[in-house]
């Protein structure tokens, strides 16, 4: 036994001090592209608005509490948490990989060969029995030194692949927290596109009315009329149609918050809600570690490397050591009879794949293409991140602009409702005037709404582009 235990001690040191040979590159981060600043923002600075917390983000309470209830009960975020506890099971298993198994077995055997075979004559000359019994009860171990590496190369991928999942769920806790919040002010949006289609309704019913009057006063004909009432249609048909899509729109934001399809409270009016102003998008280097979907990008470049030593470790000399110790009789009965039954063996081999049909090196040779690959999405994955940000403050700078004019459009052309109605009264304008000025003023105030919510849109995708949202 003394002697086993030293082949075990001499095994252990030989794979100590061969485990330095390590056949895997370790990882290094690929060059990306990397402006110096996004285009769209004056300079770079380091802070950026994805610093905050999305309750720092959003004032209005009603969104606050969509959004708790969207990351608590958000299907899609569940679903990634699920994986995420998958690979966390496989992370604690990676672990133990360099550790040796341990087993134990019990066996018992009876055998009864034939009296004419030459079993049963060996087992009458030496035995005087017509059977052989054999009990045994053994731990046994084995351990595969990790001489080139590959076992800590397994255990890195899977690491990898563990922190990829977890970046996969805050990835999706940003598009979840701005797919709500792009729901709410769409809802706040379509509630004020609805008021205003109803206070246009009733100035189309006011000039309805006046019309009606000046033809039965002969001022105007029946045309007149049949216009007036066209206008009045052309909006009436404009309230089913956003009634339709606020409750589209409230069932969808249940849904995404993991809720029955059902009505959704509103505590803010779109135009009490503010865009935030003087946004900063930080330094586009940090999006390495701040977007979670870039940052998966790169753990799938580092698993992917990991796996490439796992491939070229495979097509190296493999060091296996295996041990074991138990009791052995051939009689149940001095079965435990010690030191009698006592029994060890001990084994190194070494196994060096010679011909396999090319499946080891074509293994390893499309290890290093999925390496390629996975280097080349991430690239493309921060290009994207790059392009969505620098698109948010194009959006941003220009919607400014538009929202300038697009008030100075409706305060003229509210005046010139007014002006015109004034006109046809006095029989200084006529019908169509009027039928215009306030149709025009219809649309530019549904613009108007459509701007301030393509503002917020903006602000919100900004702040996802930038990977706010999952803090």
């Amino acid at each position: 036994m003394f002697r086993l235990i030293l082949i075990v001690i001499a095994l252990a040191t030989m794979m100590i001090f061969t485990s330095s040979c390590r056949v895997g590159k370790p990882y290094e981060r690929p060059e990306v592209p990397a402006p110096e600043k996004f285009r769209g923002e004056v300079t770079a600075d380091t802070l950026s608005v994805a610093d905050k917390q999305w309750k720092e983000l959003f004032s209005d309470t009603k969104v606050s509490s969509l959004i708790d209830s969207g990351i608590k009960n958000n299907y899609d975020l569940l679903i990634a948490v699920n994986r995420l506890d998958i690979a966390r099971k496989r992370m604690r298993q990676a672990k133990l990989l360099q550790l040796p198994e341990l087993n134990f077995q019990v066996s018992g055997q009876y055998s009864r060969p034939s009296d004419n075979s030459l079993n049963g004559i060996s087992i009458k000359s030496f035995l005087k029995s017509t059977h052989v019994e054999n009990y045994q009860a053994i731990a046994s171990l084995s351990w595969e030194a990790d001489i080139w590496g590959k076992i800590r190369s397994q255990k890195e991928a899977t690491l990898a692949e563990y922190m990829q999942s977890y970046e996969a769920v805050k990835a999706v806790q940003t598009q979840v927290v701005a797919d709500i919040a792009h729901g709410y002010f769409n809802l706040l949006m379509l509630d004020r596109q609805l008021e205003i289609s109803k206070n246009n309704l009733q100035l189309s019913d006011s000039f309805l009315l006046a019309t009606k009057k000046m033809k039965d006063a002969g001022i105007v004909n029946l045309l007149a009329v049949q216009q007036a009432e066209s206008q009045k249609q052309s909006t009436s048909i404009l309230i089913p149609q956003l009634q339709e899509n606020i409750g589209l729109q409230e069932n969808a934001l249940q849904i995404l918050t993991g809720e029955l399809p059902d009505s959704v409270e509103r505590l803010s009016a779109l135009d009490k809600i503010l865009a935030v102003e003087n946004i900063s998008a930080g330094v586009p280097a940090s999006l390495l570690s701040r977007r979670p979907d870039v940052r998966a990008a790169e753990l799938a470049v580092v698993a992917a490397n990991a796996r490439v030593g796992v491939a070229k470790g495979n097509m190296y000399p493999a060091l296996n050591i295996t041990a074991g110790a138990g009791l052995e009789s051939f009689k149940s009965s001095n079965w435990f009879n010690i030191p009698g039954s006592l029994f060890g063996i001990a084994a190194g081999t070494i196994t060096q794949p010679v011909f396999r049909r090319r499946q080891l090196k074509t293994d390893y040779e499309v290890a290093k293409l999925e390496r390629e690959q996975a280097v080349l999405q991430f690239r493309q994955q921060v290009l994207v991140a790059v392009g969505e940000v620098s698109d948010a403050l194009v959006q941003i700078e220009k919607l400014k602009e538009q929202e300038t004019i697009a008030r100075a459009q409706v305060d003229t052309l509210k005046l010139a409702v007014i002006n015109s109605r004034r006109l046809f009264s006095s029989d200084l304008a006529n019908y169509l005037e009027v039928l215009t000025a306030q149709g025009n003023a219809l649309q530019a105030e549904l613009a108007l709404a459509t701007i301030h919510k393509r503002q917020l849109d903006a602000m919100i995708e900004l702040y996802r582009a930038l990977g706010g949202g999952w803090k």
